[in-house]
């Protein structure tokens, strides 16, 4: 079923008018017409609705049913990459969306693509990647939109993860580690975090400094094995490997 992210001011509206850069993508673009039917989404609730009629730039829909959407089980994972090539963050974007990631936090490191959390290579990139987490919402069928937070510093990022209660860190990392990203979740478990903060660097890694500071603040470097990941490669499986152990763990504690 096809599925649209749409702003719907009452909760309780029974039929609404379809508007502006929605409209232009669902009955231009997608060819929806009188007597369709799909998915709105909007804040954690699904209204499927039927086209009533179709103007030269509005559509009238009926709400036929609504539905609650989950929200994202904690704990929340934050996922903070040192910024990489804008093809391959897109890529990240993207999939962080479809596997539930909380919030996305970009960050400048020694190695990563950009230096300057103020460069001009910035500008006009906000409403593409909001565009990409709309898309990817409306694919799917999550009920909220995942926030990207402002390009910043590893140190302004690590105070953050500070200052947020019951956060734990996991600092994978491709050099030689003091435990096992497996032992490091079992670690995590123990605590019960609402808050998991997964730091992962650009395509040359960490540099020796910031593996140095990390570890000062408290972080263990953790291997995902042998095999030296791609940063997409990298994200895509932390998410999920925290994602599918976590809700392990919530099924163990409801059948205790």
């Amino acid at each position: 079923m096809r599925r649209y992210w749409l702003q719907i001011p009452d909760a309780d509206v029974s039929e609404f008018l379809i508007e502006g850069d929605t409209f232009h993508h669902i009955f231009e673009v997608c060819r929806q017409g009188v007597g369709s039917g799909f998915e709105i989404l909007n804040a954690g609730k699904a209204y499927f609705v039927r086209v009533e009629s179709v103007g030269k730039k509005s559509a009238q829909v009926r709400v036929i049913e609504k539905r609650n959407i989950s929200a994202l089980p904690s704990p929340f994972v934050h996922l903070c990459v040192s910024l990489p090539k804008f093809s391959t963050w897109e890529l990240i974007i993207e999939k962080a969306v479809e596997l539930g990631t909380f919030e996305l936090h970009p960050f400048v490191s020694d190695f990563s693509f950009l230096k300057d959390i103020r460069s001009e290579k910035l500008k006009n990139k906000k409403q593409r990647w909001e565009r990409i987490v709309t898309s990817a919402t409306q694919q799917s069928g999550r009920g909220d939109l995942m926030k990207i937070l402002p390009l910043t510093t590893l140190q302004d990022l690590l105070e953050k993860m500070n200052q947020t209660p019951l956060s734990v860190g996991l600092f994978p990392y491709e050099g030689e580690s003091e435990q096992t990203v497996k032992t490091a979740i079992a670690e995590m478990k123990l605590e019960t975090p609402e808050h998991i903060w997964i730091f992962v660097g650009s395509e040359g890694g960490f540099s020796d400094s910031e593996v140095a500071f990390l570890k000062e603040q408290g972080l263990k470097t953790s291997s995902l094995g042998e095999q030296v990941l791609r940063v997409e490669t990298a994200c895509l499986s932390l998410v999920s490997i925290v994602k599918y152990e976590f809700a392990k763990e919530r099924e163990f504690r409801s059948n205790k």
